[in-house]
């Protein structure tokens, strides 16, 4: 008898993501994988049966995450495999931010790099056993076999030995040497230095692969060159500026950036779009405008804020991204044009026009179709053709808005979340645009979305991670704190300067409170896994560190409780990030341009 409650137990694992309020969980929803929402009940679970957790985190514009759902998870061979020997989980990243950002640190300490989807196999007490990112069905089928086999035949030794790795990371974070700080000439200097020897001279970015647009540092040099004018700070700075806005990084027909490129010359995109990034970019070109004094960044700017409301934002706050994969599962193919299509809807002159203008040629080497990017400008096309600029720009405006027009035929899934600290940015980004352009249409987008986050992602005493369909969902991370924060305050500025809303010193106190321990900061105030980082400074991602802007805001604050914590904090920070700080570019800003008001 007890027998068979034992087996009837172990058969009740099902797929728990239908309907789930997470659209990325949703998708798996369907699986034949019993997934699994991450939570304190899945981990009791595995502690419970005794198996191995295999968590996946992955989110809902990633096109390799929807690769490895349809070869492996959709897979029933894989999948009977999954249901029988571990507990598999299905994460959110972008719920789920401090979870994902700890395995993202062991994959990439253990294995050199990581990204998504985000594959890690931890014990049932949560020490990660093992991580990876795709992998193709069949050597994943084979590595499900091997781990299953070891665990059985060796699980407390594999306990050990997981525990004492997990153990041997957290030290190293930890580990840190006594030395002097140094001066904010050298810092500078350090910093300068540290992102000039990765900086490409040619292409513009930094490294040699694939092309992120890194605007955290890009921040920080404009703010360097804003106070200390450097001729070839500032080459560098219009190269890297006009390769993002003039080739495949950018939607030359709808307007917005994509995540990335994945080669180093700008040309081929990594199609997602995400909310952050129209934010983050738009500030920064705002910035660039006024620093490099190029009015064109302003132009790149304002299209891009106004493709944001228009196609992410609607009647409330914006929506989180759009995929990498078309409706029906094509990379990219909401944005490749085939040739008969173009000479289909373009006739003529028109046709003639928008090749050269958009560079739609070279149909051969791309046969999956072509994405526009600038060639010939209006000003050339005029020229050739013996026109006055004027009429040339109506004609492309023409094509442009025939294509708009058939490619809003097509399928393009939308992750329809609203998440608050994105909100907080894209906020903080309207209300510059406001300020510095001084346009009504950002103005009250501006006030619009600071209603909704006053109204829908704050309930009085804490923020809301996420809105989706009305219902709150995900726990608020120190990002959503900081970023939300960032943007009131920014408002604040354009409404009402002088004026610094009381919200804000909420905002910033909650963060303190719940998120720097006497270890560091953490990005979750509840961490269900042994080793959850906690760390003097956080690095920047494609995002910029959440604990340099809570240190910012604070050192910018009239609040002497705010403004004692974060005086106490630079010199910490400080040695933290002075031997490696081109990835910590928003602390050294925050160091180098924020402590005059707050004392080093």
């Amino acid at each position: 008898m007890l027998l068979l409650i034992f087996w009837a137990d172990a058969q009740a694992l099902e797929n728990r993501l239908a309907d789930n309020p997470s659209p990325y969980l949703a998708m798996h929803g369907h699986d034949p994988v019993a997934w699994q929402e991450w939570n304190a009940q899945t981990l009791a679970l595995a502690k419970k049966e005794g198996k191995l957790l295999f968590i996946s985190s992955g989110y809902f514009a990633c096109h390799w995450c929807h690769v490895m759902q349809r070869e492996s998870y959709s897979n029933p061979a894989i999948a009977e495999l999954l249901n029988k020997y571990f507990i598999p989980v299905k994460v959110d990243r972008e719920l789920n931010p401090a979870l994902d950002e700890h395995l993202i640190d062991f994959v990439q300490r253990t294995r050199g790099r990581a990204g998504w989807p985000l594959n890690v196999f931890l014990t049932p007490e949560g020490y990660p056993l093992l991580g990876m990112t795709y992998v193709p069905p069949e050597k994943f089928r084979t590595l499900l076999g091997k781990l299953q086999k070891m665990w059985q035949a060796q699980k407390p030794e594999v306990t050990r030995l997981a525990k004492q790795a997990l153990e041997a990371l957290v030290a190293q974070r930890r580990e840190k040497k006594q030395e002097a700080l140094l001066s904010p000439q050298d810092l500078q200097h350090k910093f300068l230095k540290s992102a000039m020897d990765v900086a490409d001279d040619l292409a513009g970015g930094f490294g040699q692969q694939n092309r992120f647009p890194m605007a955290p540092q890009l921040s920080a040099l404009l703010e360097i060159q804003a106070r200390h004018p450097d001729g070839n700070l500032a080459r560098f700075l219009r190269l890297t500026l006009d390769q993002m806005a003039s080739k495949g990084m950018r939607d030359h027909l709808g307007g917005g950036f994509f995540r990335y490129t994945v080669d180093p010359a700008w040309h081929t995109p990594h199609y997602e779009k995400m909310l952050y990034t129209q934010a983050l970019l738009s500030s920064l070109y705002l910035r660039a405008a006024k620093v490099l004094q190029e009015p064109r960044y302003a132009a790149v700017a304002r299209d891009t804020l106004r493709f944001t409301l228009r196609e992410m934002c609607g009647d409330s706050a914006c929506v989180a991204s759009f995929s990498a994969v078309d409706g029906e599962g094509v990379e990219g193919g909401y944005y490749l044009w085939k040739e008969a299509e173009l000479k289909n809807l373009l006739k003529g002159e028109l046709w003639t026009l928008a090749r050269d203008h958009w560079q739609l040629k070279d149909f051969e080497h791309n046969p999956e179709g072509v994405l526009p990017m600038l060639g010939v400008s209006a000003e050339e096309l005029a020229k050739s053709h013996g026109q006055p600029v004027s009429e040339i720009r109506a004609l492309l405006e023409k094509a442009r808005q025939i294509l708009l027009q058939a490619r809003r035929q097509r399928s393009l899934p939308v992750d329809s979340k609203r998440l608050a600290g994105w909100n907080g940015l894209m906020l903080a980004a309207l209300s510059r645009a406001a300020q510095q352009e001084g346009q009504q249409d950002f103005l009250q987008a501006a006030r619009k979305l600071r209603r909704y986050i006053v109204e829908q992602l704050w309930d009085g005493r804490q923020l809301q991670r996420a809105v989706h369909r009305g219902k709150p969902i995900g726990q608020a991370s120190l990002a959503d704190y900081a970023y939300v924060a960032e943007g009131l305050r920014q408002f604040a500025l354009l409404a009402a300067p002088g004026e610094e809303p009381s919200l804000v010193d909420t905002l910033l106190t909650s963060a303190w409170k719940d998120f720097r321990t006497s270890n560091g900061w953490v990005s979750s105030s509840s961490a269900l896994l042994p080793g959850m980082p906690s760390v003097q400074v956080q690095e920047d991602g494609a995002l910029p560190a959440a604990s340099a802007k809570v240190l910012n805001l604070s050192l910018m604050s009239r609040n002497p409780e705010l403004l004692e914590k974060a005086r106490g904090l630079v010199p910490a920070s400080w040695l933290a990030v002075q031997d490696d700080p081109f990835w910590y570019a928003t602390t050294v800003k925050t160091l180098l341009f924020s402590t005059s008001k707050g004392g080093r």
